[in-house]
């Protein structure tokens, strides 16, 4: 499993300094069922917005 997990969305409650995840857990979806051709088709469903 990776041991570091990049993010640049800065208003997640996960988001940490160095664009670090810092979410126990990761969950990723594709928007067009069980697959994905690309990134665009995804979407990580752990994000939560926080209250900057």
């Amino acid at each position: 499993m990776a041991q570091d997990v990049l993010c640049e969305v800065n208003n997640c409650t996960f988001w940490a300094n160095g664009n670090k995840c810092s979410a126990d857990k990761i969950y990723v979806v594709s928007h067009t069922g069980q697959t994905a051709d690309s990134t665009k088709e995804t979407d990580c469903q752990t994000f939560e917005a926080s209250d900057l």
